[in-house]
C-alpha cells in the first residue's frame, strides 16, 4: 500500500471543465452528464438516482464492509425572484451565500429555452448618480438586482424576452491560476474535491492495486441546500469519507497547504475511530495534514447521518480562503488530499464487525485509555 501517482494534468484539466460548466443546486444535469462521461472513459461502473446524485463502484475483495467516497458537484447560485418594471430582475440565492461576493458578478440566466447573459448589481449602482448613497446603502439580496445584456428597460421587455419567477442564474467562476499555484475561483466549492476524487480513481484504475473491500465514489447534487448524501448510499456501507473544502480563516487551523482533517462541524463530532485512521494515513505516508474543528459548517456527511444512515462519517478538505465568496485555494492542498484518498481505498476496513447493521458486543472497539 501507497500513495499512487495522480495525474495532474488530467485533474487540472477536468477542474476547468467542471468550473466552467454551470451547476447551481436544482439545475446540475449538464455537471452529471461530464461526471458519468469520465467515469465511462475509465470503465467504471456507476448508477444515477432519478434527481441526478451518481454512485460509482470500484470492486474490491470483500463486498463489506464497505465505504463511500463522496464530492459535491452542485454550487451556490440564485434564482429570478420577480420581474421589474425597470427592465431588470429580482433574485434569491440558491444555497447560503451573502449578498456581499454577489455584487458585480457577471451571470447567465437559463430561461425556458434560451439563455441570457447579466450582472448582478446593488440597486444604486452609479458613484455620479447616487454619491455617497452607494457606500450606505445595504447590502442583502432584497438590494441586489441583475442587469440583463438585453433591450430591457421595462416589464414589457422582460415578458417579451420570455423570462420567468423561477428561471435559474448561474454565476460565472472567473477562474484564474497563477504560476506559483495558486487557483482563484467561485465553485472550487466543491468542484475542486470532485476533479480530486476523480483523479484518484483514475489513478486506482491504472495501477491494477486490488482494494481490500468495494468503494463507491459518489457525487452529489444537493449538498449547497442540505440534503447532499441523503440518498444514493449503498445500505451496507460502513464508512463513509466526505470530501469538502476547509476555510483558511483567523481561528482556523486550516491551510491552503497540505490536507485539512476536520475533527467536528457544526453538527458534532466525526467518527473517532475513522478520523484518527486518516490522521495515521498521513503520518505513515508522510502526507502533509493538519487537524480542524468548523462551527458554521456542514456537509454531506451530515446529510448521510440526518436521512438515518448508520455509519462512520469522515471529512477530509482543501484549505480554501473566502469560502462561500471569492474562493483561493493552493495546488498542494489538492495533491495531499488526492494522496490520502488513493492510501485510504487501499487500507483494509476498519472493524469487520462494521459489516453487520446490528451485532453483539464481540469486535466492538474501544477508545485509548
Amino acid at each position: 500500500m501507497e500513495p499512487l501517482k495522480i495525474d495532474q494534468e488530467y485533474v487540472l484539466e477536468v477542474l476547468l471543465r467542471l468550473l466552467h460548466t454551470p451547476s447551481p443546486s436544482g439545475y446540475t444535469d449538464r455537471a452529471v452528464h461530464l461526471v458519468c462521461e469520465e467515469l465511462e472513459k475509465m470503465g467504471v461502473e456507476m448508477e444515477i438516482t432519478r434527481r441526478g446524485a451518481i454512485r460509482a463502484s470500484l470492486p474490491g475483495e470483500a463486498k463489506s464492509p464497505d465505504r463511500a467516497l463522496v464530492a459535491h458537484i452542485d454550487t451556490l447560485g440564485a434564482m429570478v425572484k420577480g420581474l421589474k418594471t425597470n427592465g431588470r430582475l429580482e433574485v434569491v440565492p440558491v444555497g447560503h451565500w451573502n449578498a456581499r461576493f454577489a455584487e458585480g458578478a457577471r451571470c447567465t440566466i437559463f430561461s425556458d429555452d434560451r439563455q441570457f447573459r447579466g450582472t448582478l448589481l446593488p440597486l444604486k449602482a452609479s458613484g455620479h448618480t447616487f454619491g455617497p448613497e452607494i457606500d450606505s446603502q445595504p447590502c442583502s439580496w432584497d438590494h441586489i438586482e441583475v442587469r440583463l445584456d438585453e433591450i430591457s428597460y421595462r416589464l414589457d421587455d422582460l415578458l417579451h424576452l420570455g423570462i420567468h419567477v423561477g428561471d435559474f442564474i448561474a454565476i460565472d467562476s472567473g477562474t484564474e491560476i497563477t504560476p506559483n499555484g495558486f487557483i482563484n475561483s467561485r465553485h472550487l466549492d466543491d468542484k475542486a474535491g470532485a476533479a480530486v476524487l476523480l483523479g484518484a480513481i483514475r489513478a486506482i484504475k491504472q495501477s491494477g492495486v486490488t482494494l481490500p473491500v468495494d468503494v463507491h465514489p459518489l457525487f452529489t447534487i444537493s449538498e449547497e441546500i442540505g440534503s447532499g448524501a441523503s440518498a444514493a448510499l449503498h445500505q451496507d456501507v460502513a464508512e463513509m469519507l466526505t470530501i469538502d473544502n476547509g476555510t483558511t480563516a483567523p481561528g482556523q487551523n486550516s491551510s491552503e497547504f497540505g490536507v485539512t482533517i476536520a475533527m467536528a462541524d457544526m453538527v458534532g463530532p466525526f467518527d473517532y475511530h475513522l478520523t484518527h485512521r486518516l490522521i495515521q494515513l498521513c503520518k505513515e505516508f508522510g502526507i502533509p495534514h493538519q487537524r480542524d474543528i468548523f462551527r458554521y459548517y456542514r456537509s454531506d456527511s451530515a446529510a448521510a447521518i440526518e436521512a438515518g444512515n448508520d455509519l462512520r462519517t469522515s471529512l477530509v478538505t482543501f484549505g480554501i480562503d473566502a469560502s462561500h465568496g471569492w474562493e483561493r485555494i493552493h495546488w498542494d492542498a489538492l495533491e495531499s488530499l488526492g494522496s490520502l484518498l488513493t492510501v485510504y481505498m487501499q487500507s483494509p476496513p476498519l472493524f469487520p464487525r462494521d459489516r453487520q447493521d446490528m451485532g453483539p458486543r464481540t469486535g466492538f472497539p474501544t477508545l485509548p485509555a
